[in-house]
């Protein structure tokens, strides 16, 4: 029973850090233009 007072509080913390790296992610223009990347893959500059 211990343990669920570790648990529990660490889960939140991580699901707080992974909401915050992918907000990050998407404000910083990651997520703009996927489309690009794959054609950049299939061209031969």
């Amino acid at each position: 029973m211990e343990s669920l007072l570790l648990l529990i509080p660490l889960s939140v913390v991580l699901v707080l850090a992974i909401i915050g790296v992918f907000w990050w992610a998407l404000y910083n223009g990651q997520y703009d233009n996927v489309e690009r990347e794959g054609e950049r893959i299939l061209k031969n500059d």
